[in-house]
C-alpha cells in the first residue's frame, strides 16, 4: 500500500502539474487570440477613419479619434478590448450615463467562439474600442469595464506599430499552439498509462480493505502480543489451512509461526455444500427457499431428478423439449465462450446460470413426450396401432367411415402398444377423456411417492440428531398416516388397473367416491360401480380409517407428556443428588439448563408445557390437513400436461393448418409465412410462458408438498473469506 501511495502522489504531482502549464498555456492563448481579433477589429475602424478624413467635406464631420475646434483639432484618447455579447447592450447604455455621451463606442462581434481557459465552456465574444478626452473619462472608463469583466488590451495608435504586433502575436500563437498540442499528449501518455495499471490497483486496494477490515475481527493478546481469532472452517480443509499458514509464514519472513487449533462449541456451525457447475443450480433453487441447519438432509440431490421429471410430466411434449434441450445443449457446449462474454441482460444471465436444469428439463420432457406420444400435437405410429376398425367398403380397405365408434372387444388385439400412448387416441373424440384419467391418477401415484419420500427421509434426520422421541412420536404415525389413506389408494389405483377390462368397464370402481365412502363407512351395493372390489374391503377399510384417527392423538398428545416427564425426572434426580442448604428454585435453575432438545418449549432456560402443545398441535393439525391438501395440489402434474397439449393443438388446428390447406398455386409462399408465424407462437407460447409456468409450479411442489415433510431450511450459509467473491461483488455494485 506504501508503493502504491508513492505511484499514486507522484502521478497526483506529474498530472497537477500538467494541467497547471496547460491551464496557464490556455490563458495565454486566450489573451493572444483575443488581442489578434482586437487589432484585426481596430485595424478596421481607424481605415475607415482614415477614409472620412479623405472625404470631409462642408458637412463639419465629426472623426472617430479627433474633433475639429475652433482652435483645431483635439487629438482623443482611446481603450480597446472584448467582453461577451450578452453585456454589450448594458456596457453600451452604462457608458452612455456615466460618462453624459462624451464617449464614442464602435464594436464588432467576433465570428469565432472562444474557449474559457478555466471552464473549458465556449462563449460568443465582442471587440469594442472607446473613444475619449481627459484622465477622469479614462477613469470612469475602465472602472465600467471592470465592472462588466470585459478585458482590456494595449493597442498601438500607429498603424505600422499595430502591423508590427500582429505578426508578433501571429507568431506567439503558433508557438503556443504546439506546445499545447505537445502538452495534451503528454497528459494522453501519462493517462494511458496509469489506465493499464487501474484495474490492478482497484483489486488490490478492494484485496487490502478486505484483510484488514477481517483482521479488525481479530482479538488483541497484549500479554503474549499475538492475535487470536475464532473462525468457522470445513473439517476436511484443516490440512490444507495449516499448510497455508505455514506458507505465509515463510514468505513473510517471520519467526513466530502461526498456530491453528480445533476448538468445541455449542454453537451451531454454518452450513456448508461443495457444488459444481452442475449442481449449483439445483443447490440454489433449494437455498432460496432457506438454507438447510447443519448436517441437515440436503434436497438438492434428490431434486437433481425428481425437478426436471415433475416439470417433465405437466410439460409432456417430445417436441418443444427437443428444442428446449438443444437451447440447453448449446449453452452448455458454449459456456465456456458465453461466461467470458458478460452481459449485463439479468434475463440472460438467468437461462444461462440455469442450463443444466433446462437441459435436464428438456431431456426428461422428451421422455414424457414419448410416452404421451405427443410432439407438437402429433402422433406418432412407431410399431403400429393395436386398434383396427372396419372398412368402408369391401373394395377399399383403406377407407373407414367419418364417424365410427371402436369397441374394444372388437376392434382391439391382443396385444397393447408396446411403450406409451396408442396413437388412435390422438384422433379419438374421447381423447380428452381417456387422457384425464390416466394422467389424474398417474399425478396421484407421483404425488404419494415424492410426499411418502420425504417422510422417509425425516427419519435420517431425526436419527443423526439423535431424537429419538421424534421417530416415535412423530414419523412413525405420519408414515401410517400417509399409508393407511393415500398408499391405500394408490394400491386401490394399480388394482383397478390390473384388475378391470373392457368387458367390466361399465362397472368399474370409481376410486374418488370409494374413498369417500371408506370416511363414511358406508358400502352400496348398487349401483354396481360402488360394489367392493375384493371381498373383506370394508374391514380392511375400517381398519384403515381407525388407524389413521389414532394417529392423530399418537402425533399431538405424546410428545409433550413425554418432554413433560422427562423434565420432572430430572428435576427429581437433582433434587435426590444435591445438597440440603440448596434451595428448590436453584435446582430447577439446574435442570432447565441441563435439560437436553432444542424444544420449542424452552425458553430462557424454562421448560413452558404450554408452548410445546400448541406448537404440537399446529404441527399435528398442519400434516393432517397438509397429507389431504398437497395430495390434490399434485393434480396440477395433470392440469398443467392437459393444458399444454390442448394448446399445442389449437395452435397446430388455427395456425399451422391453415397453410396446409392452401391452394397449389400460392401455398408455398402461405406455408411461409404460417410456418414463421407458427414457429414464433410455438416458442413465444408453449416454450417461454408454458415452460415457465410448468417450472414455477415444479417449483411449489418441491418447496410445499415435498420439503415440508423434512426439511426446516433455518440455517445459515457459511460464506468464506474468498478474494474471488469480494471483487465479483464489487464489480455487481460498480455495475
Amino acid at each position: 500500500m506504501i508503493d502504491m501511495e508513492a505511484k499514486f502522489e507522484k502521478l497526483e504531482n506529474e498530472l497537477k502539474e500538467v494541467n497547471t502549464n496547460a491551464e496557464a498555456l490556455k490563458k495565454t492563448f486566450l489573451e493572444l487570440t483575443e488581442l489578434k481579433h482586437i487589432l484585426s477589429k481596430t485595424q478596421i475602424f481607424f481605415d475607415e477613419q482614415e477614409q472620412s478624413l479623405e472625404t470631409e467635406s462642408y458637412q463639419g464631420l465629426l472623426v472617430p479619434y479627433e474633433i475639429r475646434a475652433s482652435g483645431g483639432i483635439l487629438q482623443l484618447s482611446f481603450v480597446a478590448g472584448v467582453i461577451l455579447r450578452e453585456r454589450l447592450p448594458l456596457f453600451e447604455r452604462m457608458l452612455w450615463r456615466v460618462c453624459r455621451g462624451n464617449v464614442f463606442l464602435r464594436q464588432s462581434e467576433i465570428d469565432v467562439p472562444l474557449e474559457d481557459y478555466v471552464t473549458g465552456e465556449k462563449s460568443n465574444k465582442c471587440v469594442f474600442i472607446i473613444f475619449f478626452q481627459g484622465e477622469q473619462l479614462k477613469t470612469r472608463v475602465k472602472k465600467i469595464c471592470e465592472g462588466f469583466r470585459a478585458t482590456l488590451y494595449p493597442c498601438p495608435e500607429t498603424a505600422a506599430e499595430r502591423r508590427e504586433m500582429s505578426i508578433g502575436v501571429m507568431s506567439r500563437l503558433e508557438d503556443l499552439n504546439k506546445v499545447l498540442e505537445q502538452t495534451k499528449d503528454h497528459r494522453y501518455r501519462v493517462l494511458v498509462n496509469a489506465a493499464k495499471d487501474i484495474k490492478l490497483w482497484i483489486s488490490k486496494v478492494q484485496k487490502i480493505k478486505a484483510i484488514y477490515h477481517t483482521l479488525n475481527l481479530f482479538d488483541l493478546d497484549v500479554t503474549q502480543k499475538c492475535l487470536i481469532a475464532e473462525c468457522w472452517c470445513a473439517v476436511s480443509d484443516l490440512d490444507r489451512i495449516q499448510l497455508a499458514l505455514r506458507r505465509g509464514t515463510e514468505r513473510s519472513g517471520s519467526t513466530v509461526p502461526s498456530i491453528l487449533n480445533r476448538m468445541n462449541t455449542q454453537e451451531t456451525p454454518p452450513t456448508y455444500h461443495n457444488t459444481n457447475k452442475f449442481t449449483r443450480g439445483f443447490q440454489n433453487i433449494v437455498d432460496a427457499y432457506g438454507v438447510a441447519d447443519y448436517r441437515e438432509v440436503n434436497p438438492a440431490p434428490y431434486t437433481i431428478i425428481t425437478f426436471p421429471f415433475l416439470f417433465a410430466v405437466m410439460f409432456g411434449d417430445a417436441g418443444h423439449g427437443l428444442l428446449m434441450a438443444l437451447f440447453g445443449l448449446w449453452m452448455v457446449v458454449k459456456e465456456k465462450t458465453l461466461s467470458a462474454k458478460k452481459s449485463d441482460n439479468e434475463i440472460w444471465n438467468t437461462f444461462f446460470n440455469g442450463r443444466y436444469i433446462i437441459l435436464l428439463m428438456g431431456t426428461f420432457s422428451i421422455y414424457t413426450g414419448v410416452i404421451y406420444n405427443d410432439a407438437f400435437a402429433k402422433s406418432y405410429n412407431i410399431f403400429g396401432s393395436s386398434w383396427s376398425a372396419p372398412p368402408k367398403e369391401d373394395k377399399d380397405p383403406n377407407l373407414y367411415p367419418e364417424h365410427i365408434q371402436l369397441n374394444p372387444l372388437e376392434h382391439f388385439s391382443n396385444s397393447s402398444y408396446p411403450f406409451g400412448i396408442d396413437p388412435v387416441w390422438q384422433v379419438a373424440s374421447n381423447k380428452i377423456l381417456f387422457l384425464n384419467s390416466y394422467k389424474m391418477k398417474v399425478s396421484v401415484i407421483l404425488g404419494v411417492s415424492q410426499m411418502l419420500f420425504g417422510v422417509l427421509l425425516s427419519f435420517l434426520n431425526h436419527r443423526y440428531f439423535r431424537q429419538p422421541l421424534n421417530i416415535v412420536c412423530e414419523f412413525l404415525p405420519q408414515l401410517i398416516f400417509l399409508l393407511a389413506i393415500f398408499g391405500y389408494l394408490v394400491v386401490l389405483i394399480f388394482v383397478k388397473w390390473v384388475t378391470f377390462d373392457a368387458s367390466q368397464s361399465s362397472c368399474a370402481s370409481s376410486l374418488l367416491i370409494m374413498l369417500i365412502n371408506m370416511f363414511l363407512m358406508t358400502y352400496p351395493k348398487d349401483p354396481c360401480y360402488l360394489k367392493e372390489m375384493y371381498n373383506g374391503q370394508r374391514y380392511i377399510q375400517t381398519g384403515l380409517v381407525i388407524i389413521a384417527v389414532v394417529c392423530i392423538p399418537w402425533m399431538l398428545l405424546t410428545k409433550p407428556f413425554v418432554q413433560l416427564y422427562q423434565w420432572k425426572q430430572k428435576l427429581h434426580k437433582m433434587t435426590q443428588h444435591s445438597p440440603i442448604e440448596e434451595n428448590a428454585g436453584e435446582i430447577e435453575d439446574r435442570v432447565n439448563q441441563h435439560h437436553s432438545g432444542t424444544s420449542h418449549g424452552e425458553s430462557d432456560g424454562e421448560f413452558d408445557f404450554g408452548n410445546v402443545f400448541i406448537h404440537q398441535a399446529i404441527h399435528t393439525i398442519e400434516y393432517c390437513l397438509g397429507s389431504i391438501s398437497h395430495t390434490a395440489s399434485y393434480l396440477r402434474l395433470w392440469a398443467l400436461s392437459l393444458a399444454h397439449a390442448q394448446l399445442s393443438e389449437v395452435l397446430w388446428t388455427m395456425v399451422m393448418r391453415i397453410g396446409i390447406n392452401a391452394s397449389l398455386q400460392y401455398g408455398f409462399l402461405m406455408m411461409y409465412f404460417i410456418f414463421a408465424a407458427w414457429a414464433v407462437l410455438t416458442i413465444g407460447v408453449l416454450l417461454i410462458m408454458e415452460g415457465l409456468s410448468a417450472f414455477l409450479h415444479a417449483l411449489r411442489l418441491h418447496w410445499v408438498e415435498f420439503q415440508s415433510k423434512f426439511y426446516g431450511g433455518g440455517g445459515y450459509m457459511f460464506v468464506p473469506f474468498s478474494f474471488k467473491a469480494i471483487l465479483e461483488s464489487a464489480e455487481k455494485e460498480d455495475i
